[in-house]
């Protein structure tokens, strides 16, 4: 499972009576498409004489933007988004680019995918559109047949349908059939169009894996400067901190050693003051190791540590959990950390009253939703808390959806895969 970072929810699916709009929309873009698979095919040969190369870097940036208007309005009939399986930019010059949009094997699916959508994804469009349409003429037909003073029978489309005023309504039965065919294979025409588009503009097994491999790259990359950034913290913290304070411990015992016999108050007054160092020095090293891994954590499981984080909140905060058993100490540490982080970005920028954490177990996941009643505004930015969150959990190729809306409220998603068997029954993962 890849790492998802986005601050728009889920494709939300069509209402059921707008679909037939969308689809009649669809048929006319389908047609239209005619003239770039036409435009990017001639584009090709005229390369040889050089007025092809223009040519191909006009046209198929207007293919991909219209495949990629596509997969945004087919994502509301999967339900998912569909990913765009372009190279990087290229170089800059103009062959450069050429050659990039050459090679690039996407560049000929989209090709394909315009005739293809302009002949079975324009029927089937039709199709459902038409099984609607023909629902509403033949409801509103008989409403429009009327009698003239003379007692004469109008029909409204100039005599072209034969069919008076009473005898109109035994159309009516044809409304209800269609209205039961489109009710039933409408949408899924539509579906069927949506896995269509799909299967040419998504991405192929062979882009997938070379998708999964760089992500995986470039996490282990992130992974590893993280890790290397978190040892250079403690070493700074101990080093800044502890360190400093017990030399200054150090030496305030050896001149306490030294006044003992000549000045014994001052020599009492040294104690003192190094055992306020040593107090301090101590509560710093338990900091510090509360953020390597809470004792909280080790000693109360995920349950325990989420509830003790709630209760530290200034605001009501709302945790049900219903995992069984304890996940492996990597996971849990990492979903501890990612929680704890969305309440401290929450207490920070939201103006929030009250949120809620809900973390559950589900198909091999481990699933977390952080929400807050705040003004909402949340972005994953470098550098960021979020951004923060996100690599932690790519480590583990876990996945982060952040849904907030400018007026709020913010849902921060998050899953980590966890197998079942991995759980472990422990007296510390029962409820805190």
């Amino acid at each position: 499972m890849s790492t998802v970072v986005t601050t728009e929810a889920p494709p939300m699916r069509y209402p059921k009576l707008a679909q037939p709009w969308i689809a009649l929309f669809l048929a006319i873009l389908a047609e239209l498409g005619i003239a770039l698979f036409v435009l990017s095919v001639v584009s090709v040969p005229l390369i040889a004489v050089w007025v092809g190369i223009p040519l191909l870097l006009v046209v198929v940036p207007a293919a991909r933007w219209f495949a990629n208007c596509h997969r945004t309005i087919l994502a509301g009939f999967l339900g998912e988004r569909i990913p765009r399986p372009y190279k990087k930019p290229p170089m800059p010059g103009m062959l450069m680019r050429l050659r990039t949009i050459l090679t690039d094997p996407q560049t000929w699916r989209d090709i394909i995918w315009l005739l293809v959508n302009a002949v079975l994804g324009f029927t089937l469009c039709l199709l459902s559109a038409v099984l609607f349409l023909a629902t509403l003429f033949y409801l509103v037909y008989p409403l429009l047949v009327g009698v003239t003073p003379e007692g004469v029978f109008t029909e409204p489309f100039g005599g072209l349908l034969t069919v008076n005023f009473w005898t109109s309504f035994l159309l009516m039965p044809v409304a209800l059939i269609a209205f039961l065919i489109w009710q039933a294979a409408g949408e899924r025409l539509l579906k069927a169009n949506a896995f269509l588009a799909r299967s040419l503009l998504g991405p192929t097994e062979s882009a997938k894996l070379a998708m999964r491999v760089r992500e995986l790259a470039e996490s282990r990359a992130e992974t590893v400067d993280t890790q290397a950034a978190e040892l250079r913290r403690i070493e700074r913290d101990l080093h800044d901190g502890a360190q400093a304070r017990l030399a200054a411990l150090s030496m305030n015992l050896g001149m306490a050693e030294e006044m003992v016999a000549r000045d014994p108050a001052q020599a009492a007054a040294l104690l003192t003051e190094a055992r306020q160092s040593a107090s301090t020095a101590l509560s710093e090293l338990r900091d510090l190791v509360r953020g390597i891994h809470p004792p909280v954590l080790a000693d109360r499981g995920l349950d325990g540590a989420v509830r003790a984080l709630a209760m530290s909140c200034p605001f009501k905060v709302d945790v049900t959990y219903d995992v069984p058993g304890r996940p492996p100490a990597p996971v849990e540490s990492a979903a501890y950390f990612a929680v704890a982080e969305c309440l401290a970005n929450a207490v920070k920028y939201s103006a929030a009253t009250t949120a809620w954490i809900q973390i559950t177990h589900e198909d091999e996941k481990l699933h977390m939703i952080v929400g807050d009643d705040g003004i909402g505004g949340a972005v994953v930015r470098p550098g960021g808390g979020l951004y923060g969150i996100e690599r932690r959990l790519a480590a583990f190729d876990g996945t982060l959806t952040v849904v907030s809306p400018s007026a709020g409220p913010t849902t921060v998603i998050m899953e980590l895969p966890c197998e079942s068997s991995s759980l472990k029954t422990t007296p510390s993962s029962g409820t805190a």
